[in-house]
C-alpha cells in the first residue's frame, strides 16, 4: 500500500515538473534586484502605446505596474514616489493567498477543507443554532457561501455575535471579510504555527517573497514589494512551482481553486476571480450580470482584485502575469472596472493593431451609457425604449430610485459610487452597474 502511494506521488511529480517546464522556464533568483527582463519591442510594443498606458495608470493613483511574459519584466513603473522597496497593502488580492495556503494546509495533512469549521473554531464560533453551525465547512469560506449575514452593521467584525445567521451554508453566494478572515485562524489552529511563520515556512524561503500579513482591526492584510506579489502572480502562472520545485503538488485543488467552485457566482472559484464566464455577481449585491467580469481580458484570465485597485491578473494562454498596486483609481469602489481598463490599453500595445479595443458583447439586448457617468444614463439597444422601467440600488442593495424610461436618467444627485440599475419590460429584466464619478 506504502509503495503504491510513493510511486503515485513520484509520477505526479514527474507530470507536473513536464508541465511547468513547457509552460515556464525562468524564474528570478532571491538575490534583490536581479530579474531578467524583455524588451517590449520584442513582442511588437509601440513605445508610445506604453506611454498611453502609463499615462492611465499615473492619473488614476497607480504606485506600482509589473508586466511579466514567460517570467520576465517587459514592463515595470512606479509612481508617485512608490520605489521597488517600498512596502503596499494587497488587501482582498490577498485572498488569494490565503487559498493557496489553504490548500497547502491540506497538503500537508493538517485540514481537510471538506471538515466542518468548527472542528478549529471550536462551538459558538458563529451567532448561529449547533445544527446550522455544523453546516459550514472551510469549503465554504474558501467560496463565499457560508450562509453568514453580509449586511450586518461590521461585515469585517469575527467576533460571534456579528456572525449571523442569513441562510444554510452553500446556498447563497455573498462576499463576506469577516468568514473569510477566520480562515486565518483554522489555518493556525490546525497547524500549530502562527500565519505568517507557516507562509514563510512553506512560501516565501522557496520564491524569495517578501512581505507578512499584519492585523488591522478585524482585517488580516498582507503587505510586500510590488516584485514580491509579482513574484506570487508567476508561482500562480506556473501551477504552484517555483523553478522545478512544485510547492503545491495537490493539483485537484489548483484546479478547483481556478474553477466556479459553486452554480451561484460563476465568476468565483476559491477566493479567486475567474474570467470568460457567462455571468458574474459582485460584492454587496445578489445581483446576477450577464457576461464576462472582464470583457477586454482574455477568457483564461483569473484575477486577485482587492480595494483600492490591488490586482494580480493570471493569464495561462499568454503566459503573463500582470500586477497594479495603489490608491483608488478615479475615486471608484469598483477595482474591476479599472482592470478592465487596463486590460484595454494592454491589448492594444503592438504597433499594428487598432489603437481601440471593443469590448465583447455581453448578449444583452440593452446596454447602459455612458459608464461611468456624472450626470445621466441613456439605456440604448432596443427598438422601443418607452416601456422600459428601471430601479436604482445602492452597493448594499437598497432601492433608492425608480421610474419610467424616457430620454434619460438622471443621477447628478446620487453620490460617487458604485449602484445597480435593474431594466425591465414586458418580457424579461436585466441587472447592469455603473459608476457615479
Amino acid at each position: 500500500m506504502m509503495l503504491n502511494r510513493i510511486l503515485f506521488v513520484v509520477l505526479i511529480q514527474l507530470s507536473l515538473s513536464f508541465a511547468c517546464v513547457e509552460a515556464q522556464s525562468y524564474f528570478p533568483p532571491s538575490t534583490p534586484g536581479v530579474w531578467d527582463t524583455i524588451s517590449p519591442a520584442r513582442l511588437g510594443w509601440c513605445n508610445e502605446r506604453i506611454d498611453s498606458l502609463y499615462q492611465l495608470l499615473a492619473v488614476n493613483n497607480t504606485k506600482a505596474f509589473i508586466l511579466l511574459k514567460d517570467g520576465k519584466i517587459v514592463l515595470e513603473k512606479y509612481f508617485n514616489n512608490h520605489t521597488p522597496s517600498s512596502l503596499w497593502y494587497w488587501a482582498s488580492a490577498g485572498k488569494s493567498l490565503t487559498s493557496f495556503v489553504v490548500g497547502l494546509a491540506q497538503q500537508d495533512g493538517y485540514l481537510s477543507i471538506d471538515d466542518q469549521t468548527s472542528k478549529y473554531l471550536g462551538p459558538a464560533w458563529t451567532n448561529c443554532t449547533p445544527e446550522q453551525e455544523s453546516k459550514i465547512k472551510i469549503r465554504n469560506q474558501l467560496t463565499m457561501t457560508t450562509g453568514l449575514d453580509d449586511a450586518v452593521s461590521e461585515p469585517d467584525c469575527t467576533v460571534s455575535s456579528c456572525l449571523q445567521y442569513k441562510d444554510d451554508a452553500g446556498n447563497r453566494w455573498a462576499y463576506h471579510n469577516a468568514a473569510y478572515t477566520l480562515l486565518d485562524q483554522v489555518i493556525e489552529n490546525a497547524t500549530g504555527k502562527t500565519f505568517n511563520q507557516y507562509i514563510n515556512l512553506r512560501i516565501k524561503t522557496i520564491t524569495g517573497m517578501d512581505g507578512q500579513f499584519i492585523k488591522q482591526g478585524y482585517n488580516n492584510v498582507f503587505f510586500s514589494t510590488a516584485r514580491s506579489m509579482a513574484r506570487y502572480g508567476l508561482l500562480i502562472l506556473n501551477r504552484g512551482a517555483w523553478n522545478q520545485q512544485q510547492i503545491l503538488m495537490d493539483q485537484a485543488y489548483f484546479n478547483n481553486m481556478i474553477s466556479t467552485s459553486q452554480n451561484l457566482n460563476l465568476s468565483y472559484g476559491y477566493l479567486w476571480w475567474l474570467n470568460g464566464k457567462s455571468t458574474y455577481m459582485i460584492p454587496q449585491t445578489q445581483f446576477v450580470f450577464r457576461g464576462s467580469l472582464n470583457p477586454n481580458a482574455p477568457a483564461d484570465m483569473f484575477a486577485a482584485l482587492g480595494k483600492n485597485g490591488q490586482f494580480i491578473n493570471v493569464i495561462p494562454s499568454q503566459n503573463m502575469v500582470w500586477i497594479r498596486m495603489g490608491e483608488a483609481p478615479d475615486n471608484s469602489l469598483v477595482p474591476f472596472t479599472f482592470n478592465d481598463d487596463i486590460w484595454a490599453l494592454i491589448n492594444s500595445l503592438k504597433c499594428n493593431t487598432s489603437s481601440t479595443h471593443e469590448s465583447q458583447n455581453t448578449g444583452s439586448e440593452l446596454y447602459v451609457t455612458p459608464n461611468p457617468s456624472s450626470h445621466e444614463l441613456y439605456i440604448l439597444g432596443e427598438n422601443d425604449i418607452k416601456n422600459l422601467k428601471y430601479q436604482i440600488f445602492d452597493h448594499l442593495g437598497r432601492k433608492i430610485s425608480e421610474g419610467s424610461y424616457y430620454n434619460q436618467i438622471d443621477i447628478s444627485n446620487l453620490p460617487k459610487g458604485y449602484y445597480s440599475i435593474l431594466v425591465s419590460n414586458m418580457n424579461h429584466s436585466l441587472p447592469f452597474r455603473f459608476v457615479k464619478i
